[in-house]
């Protein structure tokens, strides 16, 4: 098939798929801000990641870096430490705002926060957090529930911590930690180290009783509240019974080689009739030994990192109690959803196997996958819908045991990444619920700092720093073009030189779109770095490298130079971002884009026999286009209907009508 029929035929075979997504990327919350609130609705915000900008230290008298834009005294950190991570610290904080906003325009009552709500459960920040939280529940009517994630009980009990990364005077890095000794100055010139408290880690105890009134512990307006310890049930359920057994003794749980219970501080909620609500706490700290220091304290407890995959192995009471949990659901006639911080499920649509032969490294977080065995062990146990966070991407991933029943894990991205979205659930009926995603790109206020950014940027040029960022990010329009240029920054800065081999890196970026069309046509035994060489130097011809020798006259020179305008840079770069959003990427990287990568990727795969098996460039482009293939498909993850008994997703227009 030549490149013209197989373009007619793609389309013609997914013209309805790709309407559907770029029609419901229309749904931000500039543009479709409609009243939709017929049923219960409820909104999911993941990694929220908030720093408290305008905060105040209570044990010092730093104030932070004086803003120009508007006189007033910030905590902020670094443009340089934001573009290496893998979200933003400081314009989250706007981004929240705008989110909580939007949700109260569209009356929505309930907000899920699935853990990671602050930075590091610091107090300086838990304090702006809570005094957001607590505005929006009195003057707004919202009831927010929380979990914690990894970033929010860092420890289980209080910890010393501290960051180096802060915007001080002159542009410089500013260093506050929570106790003198904890960190020292490295550079000469450096600020002085300021000293807070304020900084610390919180631990279970103060972090939940900071926020008591979010979810954590019983309210009188909850129908129903309980937690894995609970020795109440449903029936014979009161406030003060709830409230008795919802002291933080009696929640913990000692992990077999752990000298001491540590809290679990899942829970079950009924805010409203009907709908229950299952926060599983999967943080799991095991006893480390801390020989030849000072501390008095010889133990600590680190979080071991394995997320849900805990339910299986040293939180398996959790596993019984939501079985039992979903006995009494389907009893009482209620609605289970479940949220937690991690995935229940695989989030790469396939493409972990080809992830993990094309990368090295973190390899795009693959042991943040979790076993297979978690999902299908839960939706043997009666669970149907997850929401999770922790991954910042945008993704829908069923699961179905060998018993044939199917679990829906529904990742929700982060406020402070690409794509900057939330989700929000309508309850049709106790059967069928309908998600829609909802993106954040006009935020009030995403550029108050940037005048402090182009302070920092002056300093860094003198230093002669080759990891400097670019400053044509101070060029963004929006919040969400800031989103575009952070994943791209971190793309150059962090993942190129991280996760990927050099010398293929360098291969790929070095390509133009229209040399990878050659390649892919190619039907030359020799290597490709040879045939690339050749190709530029004059030695093969247009039409010598393609197995159809009429191609040429048929796809004619406007469409060459279609691929002649990007390069292989910017195929990874839309590798990433389809990675974290999903088809939620389609409208940023556009339609032709798209048919140009899936046409790439049908004659890479297609054009495989006969090829020598000792090219590693050849091997690495064909896990690439692998890939790319499984980024660019998957289950509808912008706005869909979910069938609860079937597990059935069928896909929403932009009316919220399903497409077939």
């Amino acid at each position: 098939m030549n490149l013209s029929e197989y373009t007619v035929n793609f389309f013609k075979n997914n013209i309805g798929s790709i309407l559907f997504v770029l029609g419901a990327l229309g749904s931000s919350c500039t543009i479709n801000r409609e009243l939709i609130n017929k049923e219960t609705q409820i909104a999911v915000i993941a990694d929220a990641h908030l720093q408290n900008v305008y905060g105040e230290l209570e044990d010092n008298e730093y104030s932070g870096v004086a803003n120009p834009k508007n006189g007033k005294y910030t905590f902020i950190r670094t443009m340089q430490s934001q573009l290496q991570s893998t979200r933003i610290f400081n314009e989250n904080y706007f981004a929240f705002l705008a989110a909580l906003d939007d949700i109260v325009a569209r009356n929505i009552k309930y907000v899920l926060l699935p853990g990671d709500f602050s930075d590091d459960g610091q107090p300086l920040h838990i304090r702006g957090f809570k005094k957001i939280l607590d505005k929006y529940t009195q003057e707004y009517g919202l009831t927010f529930l929380l979990i914690t994630g990894n970033h929010d009980v860092v420890y289980p009990y209080d910890h010393e911590d501290g960051k180096r990364d802060f915007l001080g005077q002159g542009g410089k890095p500013q260093t506050i930690a929570s106790t003198a000794g904890f960190m020292e100055n490295g550079a000469p010139g450096e600020l002085p180290i300021v000293i807070s408290k304020d900084l610390q880690n919180l631990g279970y105890g103060k972090i939940t009783r900071l926020l008591k009134d979010h979810g954590f512990f019983p309210k009188k307006e909850y129908h129903y509240w309980a937690t894995p310890f609970s020795k109440y049930s449903y029936e014979d359920y009161t406030f003060n019974a709830a409230k008795a057994e919802a002291t933080l003794e009696q929640r913990s749980y000692r992990i077999p080689h752990n000298s001491t219970a540590l809290p679990d501080v899942s829970y079950v909620v009924e805010p409203v009739e009907g709908i229950w609500l299952l926060a599983l706490d999967a943080n799991t700290y095991l006893q480390k030994e801390m020989p030849n220091t000072d501390s008095v304290d010889q133990i600590e407890y680190k979080n071991n990192g394995q997320g849900l995959d805990n339910l299986l192995t040293h939180k398996k009471y959790l596993v019984e109690w939501i079985e039992k949990l979903t006995i009494s659901a389907k009893k009482y006639n209620k609605t289970l959803i479940a949220f937690s911080h991690y995935p229940m499920s695989d989030f790469n649509n396939g493409a972990t196997q080809h992830i993990n032969n094309l990368l090295v490294g973190s390899k795009m977080q693959i042991k943040r996958i979790p076993n297979p065995k978690l999902a299908t062990t839960l939706a043997d146990a009666g669970l149907r819908l997850h929401l999770g966070g922790h991954m910042h991407l945008n993704d829908t991933g069923i699961s179905t045991s060998k018993k044939g029943n199917i679990l829906v894990n529904i990742q929700t991205p982060s406020l402070a990444a690409y794509m900057p979205a939330y989700k929000i659930l309508t309850m049709v009926n106790p059967d069928k619920i309908q998600v829609k995603t909802v993106v954040i790109d006009s935020v009030p206020r995403y550029n108050e700092f940037f005048d402090l950014y182009k302070k920092e940027y002056q300093r860094l040029m003198t230093t002669g720093d080759s990891t400097i960022w670019n400053k044509d990010v101070l060029e963004s329009t929006s919040y969400k073009d800031l989103m575009n240029w952070h994943l791209k920054e971190l793309v150059r800065l962090r993942f190129l030189p991280s996760e990927w081999h050099s010398d293929f890196a360098k291969f790929i970026m070095d390509l133009s779109g229209k040399e990878l069309l050659f390649l892919s046509q190619s039907k030359s035994q020799n290597a490709l770095d040879e045939q690339l060489n050749n190709l530029r130097d004059g030695k093969l011809s247009f039409e010598s490298l393609y197995l159809d020798e009429s191609i040429s006259h048929k796809i004619g020179p406007e469409v060459l130079e279609l691929y002649n305008a990007w390069s292989g840079g910017d195929l990874i770069f839309d590798l990433y971002r389809l990675r974290s959003a999903d088809q939620l990427a389609f409208k940023d990287i556009g339609e032709a884009r798209l048919k140009q990568y899936d046409f790439l990727i049908q004659s890479f795969l297609s054009n495989n026999s006969g090829q020598k098996n000792n090219d590693l460039l050849k091997k690495r482009i064909l896990d690439l286009m692998r890939v790319l293939q499984n980024f660019m498909t998957g289950e509808p993850s912008v706005d869909f209907e979910l069938h609860m008994k079937t597990g059935k997703i069928k896909p929403l227009n932009e009316k919220g009508i399903p497409l077939h």
